[in-house]
């Protein structure tokens, strides 16, 4: 009889669960409902929210890397138990900011450092040593951890700041990511036996191929997908962080508002899911071009001005591109460099991608301030979006592909 909680899918519900409080949720999607009280009350611009917002994920660029490096050699379970109570005490520190630049950037940098453990870059790793014919499945469900934190948090947040004030919303946000990721994690999170290796086709067997991690960060292809994410992120969050402060300048509730940016996490959730199945079966290049055209779509839906359904719609279809994109990122690292340096090469990919996390925001938050309107923001995020996609169908067929059952195991490409 099987175990309770033995099965690799507690590990894959584990990363959920972790990934709901990860920086995505809290720092980009969830602050959005922060940002229009913390503005008003501390008499400071959103262009100045929005720089630090960038410092908080510019701060990743340099954490990730050494993230990928703790990965690989102490794994998932010890990162993840160490990185969500570390981030979860940041976030309640945040509580404390005044109208001091100073004491904002501090804290935003801070919680840029330590959201690190917390990363789509952890749970790719924890999720792929335990799939291979299904690592794209597992990772949508893993990835999808996002989304249900961003169907979560606004929602929350709005409510406490409407009964308790801003200050205790940074607290009682906190609170629930101590339950919702750091429980899970101690209880399910954990790496596979050589028992259960052997026991289980689907589990990466042997010695785990891929390129070392100088081939890796040589090759054009790393600095394509990099690229190609870099400018996915920008146009998603520049859109997604301000889509509650445009719906409140025409009128909705606060509460409102924050419920359609929650539905993006709805979306995200059914796009990590579509794309997860789809990467099993089909190139992963070609899943992530469609979602991100989708998403073109949406950022022109939610900056048009019309009125419902448009900026829900668009919302959705944003959203849908969102969850793609952070699942896709770690299937396509480890079929396109392997497993062997997983943690440093993912690590260093994401970081350069988490660094631009926050670039979105300050690109629309400037724009504003600047045109008093989103248009050339929003524009910008159009055609580069369209741009990535043309070098996403450059990649070519994968060097490390999900291998049959019966197969050994590849060695390295030349």
């Amino acid at each position: 009889m099987r175990v309770f909680g033995r099965s690799r899918w507690w590990i894959v519900l584990a990363s959920t669960m972790a990934l709901t409080c990860g920086a995505g949720a809290v720092n980009i999607l969830a602050f959005g409902v922060f940002l229009k009280a913390i503005t008003e009350d501390l008499g400071v611009g959103r262009g100045t929210i929005g720089l630090a917002m960038g410092l908080t994920t510019w701060l990743s660029v340099v954490a990730t890397p050494i993230l990928g490096v703790l990965l690989d050699t102490y794994g998932a379970r010890r990162v993840l138990l160490v990185g969500a109570p570390l981030f979860a005490l940041v976030t309640m520190a945040q509580s404390l900011m005044t109208s001091s630049l100073l004491v904002i950037y501090i804290l935003f940098m801070l919680k840029g450092s330590l959201s690190a453990g917390i990363s789509p870059t952890s749970i790719g790793f924890a999720v792929s040593q335990w799939f291979d014919r299904q690592r794209g499945l597992a990772l949508g469900i893993g990835m999808s951890g996002v989304g249900l934190g961003t169907f979560l948090f606004p929602p929350a947040v709005a409510w406490m700041i409407g009964r308790y004030g801003w200050r205790e919303a940074f607290v009682g946000m906190g609170l629930m990511m101590l339950c919702l990721s750091f429980i899970p994690t101690l209880l399910w999170q954990r790496a596979p036996t050589d028992a259960e290796k052997a026991a289980n086709a689907d589990i990466p067997q042997g010695e785990k191929p891929g390129l070392m991690f100088r081939e890796a960060v040589a090759s054009w292809r790393f600095w394509a997908l990099g690229l190609s994410f870099i400018v996915g992120i920008v146009g998603i969050n520049g859109a997604l962080t301000q889509i509650v402060v445009i719906l409140t300048d025409r009128g909705a509730p606060l509460a409102e508002a924050s419920k359609v940016l929650a539905a993006s996490g709805l979306a995200s959730i059914a796009g990590r899911l579509a794309s997860g199945w789809l990467a099993d079966r089909v190139w992963g290049s070609l899943v992530i071009v469609g979602f991100f055209l989708l998403c073109v779509v949406g950022i022109a839906l939610i900056g048009s001005g019309w009125g419902e359904p448009a900026p829900f719609v668009g919302v959705m279809c944003v959203g849908a591109a969102l969850g793609c994109e952070i699942d896709m990122q770690t299937f396509l690292v480890s079929r396109y460099f392997g497993l062997k340096n997983l943690g440093k090469i993912g690590g260093l990919m994401f970081g350069c991608v988490a660094g631009a996390t926050g670039l979105g925001g300050w690109i629309s938050g400037a724009a504003y301030d600047r045109y008093h309107s989103y248009t050339v923001a929003f524009t910008a995020y159009g055609i580069g979006l369209t741009l990535a996609c043309g070098v996403l169908l450059c990649l070519g067929p994968y060097p490390f592909p999900a291998r049959r059952h019966d197969a050994p195991v590849p060695e390295n490409p030349a």
